[in-house]
């Protein structure tokens, strides 16, 4: 949610912004719906302070046994508290649909941004390593988890539909071996906290993180509503469920920044068709991930605490490997509540290209003022008394999406005859340094 007096200040330049996102983007009616709610405000004020001024003496006119004055005044007055009810009712009208205005907004892009409406448009930052190269035709992950027997594909589509992954053997070790390595590396190398979150959320958490109301069709929802009445969705990314940790909460600035890491499993409908290429696990419907979460001062979100997360997310491929490259997202390719994106591609070598295992982004205050998640700052005002509370930023992470990291693993690493070859970070979780 962007703040309405930053929009209110400078229309024409925080549309420009809006529309290097989103073509389509109109503030004009806003401008009208938060006009004409500070208006309402405004005549309800002087209405009640009429109705409470004549209250007062009303109540005067009875004392000197003034009745007929006050009936009179009595009578008046009512006519006062009608419209009073009128206009409430047009400003909660007002409101509600200048909510919904707004929630429709995307970020603002960081100056730094790309502006482009092509997403091919990513400015490449950095790379690591060098390319794998092979003196013989490198097999697909498909391929190989098929002679190595690490996945059952036609078991999960029998059970599920397609799009849905079923490690099988050595493949569900490695699976689990990847997310242990990463969930703890995390913990004890960069020090965060580890949680281990819900998997469903009420529709107000997807609102805060920013899924909702805008992009309902990529969530499973649970039509069961339960005693609340309240529909729950999958999670899918551990972002939208931490990101409401603090809902409706004001934090002692000492208590940042506060770090998180997350395991979950992630469901995305992932809607519409796609070709051969993204078969197997390039894209599921269900896939796991360790997720790097921050809580931080508006002041110092992109440097350190941008730079930092990027880093410890880099620091997973590099302990294991992996040829990739990190590139920084063009304006039409980031998601509705990031404010700057940089991703991190691995090489998958039987397609020759890079595929994002992932995003790391800036919410600024997008979700904070979303979800009302505030801090205090410890420094008094100019005058001494408390500094008010002030919305924080949010920044999240992969770290990592194990799905596209397994393809990038078992590809780089595959040998002549049909092997894969472990990097010693998994060879521990797995007892043997070689698939075979």
């Amino acid at each position: 949610m962007l703040d309405i007096e930053r929009i209110r200040e400078n229309p024409a330049e925080i549309e420009k912004r809006l529309k290097s996102r989103q073509s389509d983007v109109q503030i004009d009616r806003i401008l009208e719906l938060d006009e004409k709610r500070r208006r309402l405000i405004t005549e309800v004020e002087e209405l009640r302070h009429e109705r409470n001024e004549k209250s007062k003496k009303i109540g005067k006119l009875k004392q000197e046994g003034k009745e007929t004055e006050a009936e009179e005044l009595i009578q008046k007055m009512g006519g006062v508290s009608d419209r009073i009810g009128e206009l409430e009712d047009d400003l909660e009208a007002a409101e509600t649909e200048l909510q919904a205005e707004m929630a429709r907004l995307p970020n603002i892009p960081h100056e730094s941004v790309p502006v482009s409406d092509n997403e091919k448009d990513k400015e490449v930052l950095a790379e690591y390593g060098k390319k794998p190269s092979f003196d013989f035709e490198p097999k697909n992950h498909l391929e190989l988890g098929a002679e190595l027997d690490l996945f059952r594909f036609d078991k999960a589509s029998k059970i599920s539909g397609s799009r849905f992954p079923f490690y099988y053997g050595d493949g569900a070790l490695l699976e689990m071996g990847l997310i242990n390595f990463m969930y703890f590396y995390q913990v004890e190398k960069n020090d965060y906290t580890p949680i281990l979150p819900p998997y469903l959320a009420r529709d107000s958490s997807y609102y805060t993180s920013g899924q909702l109301p805008k992009f309902e069709e990529d969530l499973y929802r649970i039509d069961d509503r339960g005693k609340d009445d309240e529909t729950l969705y999958l999670n899918p990314t551990a972002e939208s469920i931490i990101v409401n940790y603090h809902g409706d909460e004001i934090l002692d600035e000492e208590d940042l920044p506060e770090k998180l890491v997350a395991f979950t499993t992630c469901f995305r409908r992932e809607a519409g068709s796609y070709g051969e290429e993204e078969r197997g696990l390039i894209r599921t419907h269900q896939f796991n991930k360790v997720e790097l979460f921050r809580f931080v001062r508006p002041e110092n979100s992109y440097s350190p605490h941008l730079e930092e997360i990027i880093e410890d997310a880099e620091s997973i491929l590099r302990e294991l490997d992996l040829h990739y490259r990190k590139v920084l997202l063009p304006t039409c390719d980031m998601a509705q509540q990031s404010s700057k994106t940089v991703d991190l591609e691995v090489w998958v070598p039987a397609q020759e290209r890079y595929y994002e295992v992932s995003s790391i982004s800036n919410c600024e205050d997008f979700q904070a003022r979303r979800g009302n998640i505030r801090y205090r700052p410890t420094s008094e005002a100019s005058d001494g008394s408390n500094q008010k509370p002030e919305y924080l930023h949010t920044l999240n992470g992969s770290g990592l999406a194990t799905s596209r990291l397994m393809v990038s693993l078992l590809e780089v690493n595959q040998t002549a005859d049909g092997n894969v070859e472990l990097p010693d970070k998994l060879a521990d979780y797995l007892g043997r340094d070689l698939l075979r």
